[in-house]
């Protein structure tokens, strides 16, 4: 927000200095100065636009309970078309990824903000760690600034990836020995009630594009014709529609997040 601040209170001063020194040198410099800075501070609005929104949240519900889940999800694309698994606790297909995981260091942040566990879907073994809570509203702001800062939370989509595509030998282990990706950018959805969680949420996801080996992409490649229930390969038409087609008889539950990706 300092740059957002320092930007706009910049060309403010250098506005007001033009119009004092009108049809001057003085003047012509500073307006000119002005408007060298008004494109800066626009972007440096669109950079920070989340946390704005944010900081509006903490305000408006600070009162309220606000669940907050925030995962990583894999865009794979191979001859345009994306590659999405079948959920386990849903049935529908979804891009590869998770929910992040926190470390200690995250609990002792989360336990500082008044954290609970979200109690949407039960805790076990497998959902334990993850970053799907409930806060105060008004601890929204502190909440994605910690987040945003990755510091006591997972960084990195390799766990989700080989977990649902290598141990289920979707994609053979010897040709993923590791993989190379590029941070696609984070959606967050704008705060809304959910009847299912009985309460407002906050849903955010950082998306990840895999950037293959040729031989990895030969052994995806491989893939899109495997008649199997696990996986799918699916057009953004496809996913957009959330798997319904006119004139098609069969209909593919595709998740609403899955949009994401595309």
């Amino acid at each position: 927000m300092s740059r957002v601040v320092a930007y706009f209170v910049a060309s403010i001063a250098l506005l007001a200095l033009g119009f004092s020194f009108q049809n001057t040198t003085i003047g012509d410099i500073t307006t000119g100065g002005f408007l060298a800075l008004v494109t800066p501070a626009i972007l440096a609005v669109s950079d920070e636009k989340v946390a704005i929104r944010m900081r509006w949240y903490s305000m408006r519900y600070r009162s309220e309970m606000v669940r907050i889940s925030a995962a990583y999800l894999f865009r794979i694309k191979i001859d345009g078309k994306y590659l999405l698994v079948k959920g386990v606790r849903f049935p529908h297909y979804q891009p590869v990824g998770g929910v992040f995981k926190v470390s200690s260091k995250g609990r002792s942040f989360l336990v500082g903000v008044g954290a609970q566990d979200d109690d949407l879907i039960p805790i076990d073994q497998a959902s334990e760690a993850d970053l799907r809570i409930r806060i105060r509203g008004a601890h929204l702001s502190r909440f994605y600034k910690w987040f945003d800062g990755r510091t006591g939370r997972e960084d990195a989509p390799w766990r989700e990836f080989q977990e649902e595509l290598i141990a289920t030998s979707i994609l053979p282990e010897g040709v993923f020995p590791y993989i190379l990706h590029e941070y696609h950018g984070r959606v967050v959805d704008r705060i809304r009630f959910s009847p299912y969680a009985d309460s407002r949420e906050v849903i955010m996801a950082d998306v990840y594009e895999l950037l293959p080996t040729r031989e990895q992409e030969e052994a995806l490649r491989l893939t899109l014709s495997a008649q199997r229930n696990e996986f799918g390969w699916f057009t953004s038409e496809e996913i957009r529609r959330r798997g319904v087609l006119p004139g098609m008889p069969n209909v593919v539950p595709i998740a609403e997040h899955a949009q994401k990706i595309v």
